[in-house]
């Protein structure tokens, strides 16, 4: 299993934000028979074992003590996209938990050589599973979509053994290849007058007075 280091955080708040040197970031222990734990752990560490395992569990070791954990919650930098603190959750073991995992496209899907365009309506879905058998990914074949009207769906998932999609509408299409659309048939349309001025909304045309009878 994966493990990451940390040590425990006595500076809090701006305190903390002024003795940074930029390596580490903030982070909570909390969870099943622990009590809130303030850490802090290096950020590059944090980053590779995050892209390398996503939500699923891992060995965070504090002060040679090891912990079963989830990296549950995360907050990055809005401009830098850079990770800024972290909450680590130690589940019971024995119990299901609900966990976003990404799913990752693979194989060749050839409705591409039709000229099509691959689209895929989600990045990520909700699972349930023991904490030992949450995925760090779960991967989509993409060589099945042969024409424009294939389609994967939510149910056409393959996930492993233990592992339950959390999802309401299992006929949501996950991902497709879409016909180009027609660029001669709009080219072909007639140009409005673009001279003319509109009329505004709530503008009334000025009527055109009758003259006045002659008595």
């Amino acid at each position: 299993m994966t493990s990451i280091n940390a040590k425990l955080r006595e500076a809090k708040g701006g305190a903390y934000r002024a003795n940074q040197d930029g390596t580490s970031i903030p982070a909570v222990l909390y969870g099943s028979d622990v009590e809130n734990i303030s850490l802090e752990v290096n950020k590059k560490e944090l980053e590779r074992v995050y892209k390398d395992v996503g939500g699923t569990l891992i060995d965070l070791v504090v002060d040679e003590k090891k912990y079963s954990v989830l990296i549950h919650d995360t907050q990055v930098n809005p401009l830098s996209q850079e990770l800024i603190h972290v909450d680590f959750y130690q589940p019971n073991l024995k119990e299901k938990v609900e966990s976003e995992v990404p799913l990752e496209l693979v194989g060749e899907a050839p409705a591409l050589k039709l000229g099509g365009t691959l689209i895929t309506n989600m990045q990520e879905i909700l699972v349930s599973a023991l904490p030992k058998d949450l995925p760090s990914k779960i991967t989509i074949d993409v060589s099945s979509l042969i024409t424009f009207e294939d389609a994967i769906t939510i149910k056409d998932i393959k996930v492993p053994t233990g592992v339950t999609i959390e999802v309401d509408n299992l006929e949501e299409i996950v991902v497709q290849v879409v016909e180009p659309e027609d660029v001669e048939e709009e080219l072909v349309k007639p140009i409005e007058d673009v001279n003319k001025e509109p009329e505004k909304a709530g503008e009334k045309k000025e009527e055109e007075v009758p003259a006045e009878e002659e008595k």
